[in-house]
């Protein structure tokens, strides 16, 4: 059923589209495929049941529609996006459409020739991920042999004159290497660093127990952090992404659920948020099937979310709710197992002391969680996920 046949939520939702300014961020999602086998990969767990992708007609139909409505910023990501061969082809329309685009990716694929042929088109960023500043590490998170490939590609991204961002995901593994990591950076001549502390969904959701680091190693990495900071200046900008579970307040998530983030899922599927596919009872609207115009101003899935009509207690009433918009619908369903629940991250939610506080208190005491083994994102793990989320409806 398309979503313009559904009811939407409530008053205040079916108010919103009026004044709703169109989206500025473009995440195309280009595939669920990758190379790489990240114990955090914020793709779905269940992937493997979503293996159609669009074929390239319908990717460059969709970057139209999407800069048509307003979008400027544009990320190439996946998956790893280098595994569609139209990859350069949907870069150079892009680019001929006047998006600032900017590729996501492992490095995996990326030759000197796909360097060039990305330059070629128009390619104007690239931000490259990193598991860990040595190769132990690095492959171990992965479970690839990747780090001596991912430093020859840093080495030629500067050669051929792109900006670079390198990403790297926090967490129990590596926040203790944080000044070698910062150090890795700077000696390939980074312009950014995103030292982006995981937030839970997805695969890293899954291996929460084993990822989650003490307060303690978070705020001795922070204080890392801000020394090189201080000793280097502009050299190379980083960014501290704090972990939501150990914050008062939730984040004001995408700006807004369906404010200026719009998803677009390998197999065509709309997105207000990354993780939207994760929540129940969401019919989301495909690009193959509406238009992204309709998507994004009528849609039920869109305008679930949007305003605070839709909002509970204690956010209802309080004063503050402008400024995080009630937080992470994700988050508050992963943890509360309801949506419309406030984002426990909240200290003043009710839930906030069982569902986050207890996780953070059990991050420090209970090694031998912490031990078990990690479960790598791959198709066999994701069929078992699937299968075992399958279950556990039936019998709910």
């Amino acid at each position: 059923m398309n979503n313009h046949a559904q009811p939407v939520a409530d008053e205040a939702s079916q108010a919103a589209p009026a004044a709703l300014a169109p989206p500025l961020w473009l995440l195309a999602e280009l595939t669920y495929r990758c190379p790489l086998h990240c114990v955090f990969c914020y793709n779905p767990v269940d992937y493997t049941a979503h293996r159609r992708e669009l074929d390239t007609t319908q990717w460059l139909t969709a970057l139209r529609e999407a800069r048509e409505l307003g979008a400027a910023q544009l990320g190439f990501s996946g998956g790893e996006p280098l595994l569609r061969d139209d990859l350069e082809i949907l870069v150079a329309e892009a680019h001929k459409l006047g998006f600032y685009t900017n590729l996501i990716t492992s490095g995996i694929g990326l030759t000197d020739r796909r360097l060039g042929d990305l330059k070629a088109a128009g390619l104007d960023h690239i931000q490259l991920s990193f598991q860990d500043s040595a190769p132990e590490l690095n492959d171990f998170l992965s479970s690839t042999r990747t780090f001596d490939l991912k430093r020859r590609v840093a080495a030629s991204i500067k050669v051929h004159g792109f900006p670079m961002v390198l990403n790297c995901v926090l967490h129990r593994f590596n926040l203790p290497h944080v000044d070698k990591i910062i150090d890795m950076a700077l000696a390939m001549g980074a312009e950014y660093l995103e030292l982006a502390n995981t937030q839970y969904y997805g695969w890293a959701h899954t291996n929460q127990a084993q990822l989650m680091p003490t307060r303690a190693q978070l705020d001795a990495a922070e204080a890392v952090v801000e020394r090189y900071r201080q000793e280097h200046g502009e050299r190379c900008k980083i960014f501290f992404v704090v972990p939501d579970y150990f914050e008062q307040r939730p984040k004001r998530c995408m700006n807004g659920w369906g404010a200026v983030f719009l998803g677009i899922a390998p197999d065509g599927a709309a997105l207000p948020c990354h993780n939207a596919r994760s929540l129940p009872g969401m019919t989301l609207p495909n690009v193959t099937q509406m238009p992204l115009r309709e998507i994004w101003y009528n849609s039920d899935t869109f305008n679930r979310f949007r305003g605070n009509g839709w909002m509970r207690e204690p956010c209802r009433s309080c004063d503050e709710k402008e400024r995080d918009l009630g937080g992470c619908r994700c988050q508050a369903h992963l943890l509360t197992g309801d949506p419309a629940n406030t984002d426990p991250v909240c200290n003043k939610s009710p839930l906030h002391e069982s569902a986050v506080i207890s996780v953070v208190r059990r991050a420090a005491t209970q090694v031998e969680a912490r031990e078990q083994p990690v479960l790598f994102r791959n198709d066999v793990n994701s069929r078992k996920l699937a299968a075992r989320a399958a279950l556990e409806s039936d019998i709910s």
